[in-house]
């Protein structure tokens, strides 16, 4: 059974990739067709899937700092949207069961309130996996998306705790003391270097440490690799080890997909309420949208944050099939409830994708705040006398920067898109300034381009490069524009788009570390140029081989 599910797996995956919209909704719609084949989910796929999401939040908890939470736009916006959201959703439900429709109508008010409370959640998984393809985790729409999913996750660990009527155990008041041995982590995730045995903490800290040890004072194990992820935030290598666990948990992701195709068997009535469920999704994000509006983010903030939590959540199905077990919900609606989720992905993909598309179009109707009023993630940009724009100060675009400081002096400005990296930057004396180049309102927000002569594209991800050289080429920008890529297909891509000049990163950084070892050791070597001493030198070389 394994073979064939992996087999389906990969070609759903890869017919729905060619047919651009993310892997996820081909691993989908192959658990739906699997199930409609006889196949059901068994316990190794379900372990796999929770690994899987375990994996998912401890590496959101590595790249979130608590003070994203602990802004109001966060904590306020998330709140107000999920009491707001359950009681829309609730009232619509109340309308559709006095109307008769027959899957509502035995239910009663308290579980009406249940299922309204259910479906105000977005998908955690889901808005990941969208804003790490794209390459904007970071982006500020991101961060708020990802903080407001959080808060969530901590409402629905809050209500599976209260519901159960388990209350965690007396000793669980240990727990606050983790934050005190930080410095213990931080030791230990400098001892294990940088190879196999930092996948393996990970894992350990992940499952055991948080997943296991929450579960032990009976708490909900995700919560637990979450905020295990958090105290690790800070720590030089968190990055690193947020990639070295990347695809891991992207294979065991793949189960967690199929597993909500293989849950239910799809019915008729099932189909019909869900499409009733997916009628009332434009009203959460209209709610999303006024709700990130009141705190004067920008029309496209708002809109693109809007679109990346437009959808149903995984966390839904946990509290329906809680709700299912105690006898509060009956199995159509579970089903619904399932296939509502499932379709949700399958439309929010497309949108996502083309989410920069659908603000410039509609931009132009909806009504943006006065520049001086805008919230401070997004206020108008200055960048002085810079004759450089260096987008994205990672290691590569540091590196850039300083090299340039000493060849031209400080003719640069640093634009990077997570603001405590950028104050980083400033400490240590760089001209750096938080921003996201990919955001078509980045440009226009930077009041004077006149003297810029060069820009550096040096965002990790190649869309992210993209997105930033299209903006450029939209502006008529007459400077000359420099990108790095990772792949040959990306350079012949990037010069096609027209950049001056693309540099593959990882044959560069060879020809980088000769250069450098050079100019610093200076050694004195006897030039080898003629062909005779060439093959001579080849000859001895292949003897000493065989030797």
């Amino acid at each position: 059974m394994e073979l064939i599910l992996i087999s389906t797996a990969f070609l759903a995956g890869f017919i729905a990739l060619k047919c651009n919209l993310p892997p996820l909704v081909g691993f989908l719609l192959a658990g739906f067709g699997l199930n409609a084949m006889g196949y059901e989910s068994n316990e190794s796929i379900v372990l796999l899937a929770d690994l899987g999401v375990t994996l998912l939040l401890f590496s959101i908890g590595l790249k979130l700092d608590i003070k994203t939470l602990l802004s109001k736009e966060i904590w306020a916006g998330a709140t107000i949207h999920n009491l707001l959201s359950t009681a829309i959703f609730s009232v619509a439900l109340l309308c559709f069961k006095v109307l008769g429709i027959s899957s509502l109508a035995a239910m009663s008010i308290d579980q009406i309130l249940l299922l309204g409370f259910a479906l105000s959640f977005s998908s955690t998984v889901f808005a990941v996996k969208s804003l790490q393809e794209k390459g904007e985790l970071n982006a500020t729409y991101g961060t708020i998306a990802i903080g407001i999913l959080v808060m969530q996750d901590i409402f629905a660990v809050v209500f599976l705790t209260a519901s159960t009527g388990k209350l965690p155990e007396w000793y669980a008041i240990a727990l606050f003391a983790l934050p005190l041995l930080r410095p213990l982590f931080y030791k230990l995730l400098d001892w294990v270097g940088h190879g196999e045995m930092l996948v393996l903490f990970g894992i350990f800290f992940a499952l055991v440490v948080g997943a296991g040890l929450f579960e032990f004072v009976g708490m909900k194990p995700d919560l637990g690799a979450l905020i295990l992820g958090m105290l690790l935030a800070g720590h030089k290598k968190a990055s690193e080890l947020s990639k070295a666990l990347f695809n891991l948990k992207e294979l065991f992701l793949v189960c967690f997909f199929l597993n909500i195709g293989l849950l239910e068997q799809p019915t008729i009535a099932g189909f019909a309420l869900a499409i009733l469920f997916l009628l009332l999704l434009p009203l959460k994000g209209i709610l999303y949208f006024l709700v990130l509006n009141t705190f004067k983010f920008r029309v496209r903030t708002s809109l693109l944050t809007t679109l990346s939590l437009f959808n149903y959540s995984e966390f839904g199905l946990i509290v329906g099939g809680l709700a299912f077990k105690m006898g509060w919900m009956s199995g159509d609606i579970l089903v619904a409830l399932a296939m509502a989720v499932s379709i949700s992905f399958v439309l929010a993909s497309p949108i996502n994708n083309k989410g920069h598309d659908l603000y410039r179009r509609s931009s132009r109707w909806l009504k943006e705040h006065a520049a001086e009023k805008l919230n401070i993630r997004d206020q108008l940009i200055n960048p002085g006398n810079a004759q450089i724009l260096i987008l994205g100060m990672g290691r590569i675009g540091t590196g850039a920067y300083d090299e340039l400081r000493t060849r031209y002096g400080k003719v640069s400005l640093g634009i990077e898109v997570r603001e405590e990296a950028a104050l980083k930057h400033r400490e240590q004396g760089r001209n750096v300034i938080c921003g996201d180049a990919t955001d078509s309102d980045f440009w226009e927000r930077i009041l004077d381009t006149d003297n810029v002569k060069l820009v550096l594209l040096a965002m990790p991800h190649h869309q992210g490069n993209q997105i930033a050289l299209d903006q450029l080429k939209q502006r008529q920008f007459k400077g000359q524009i420099a990108a790095i890529a990772e792949y040959p297909d990306q350079l012949e891509a990037l010069y096609q788009l027209g950049v001056d000049a693309a540099f593959n990163i990882y044959s560069e950084a060879g020809s980088g570390f000769a250069r450098n070892v050079c100019d610093h050791l200076q050694p004195e070597f006897t030039p080898i140029n003629n062909e005779h001493d060439i093959a001579q030198f080849v000859e001895t070389s292949t003897r000493m081989n065989k030797i």
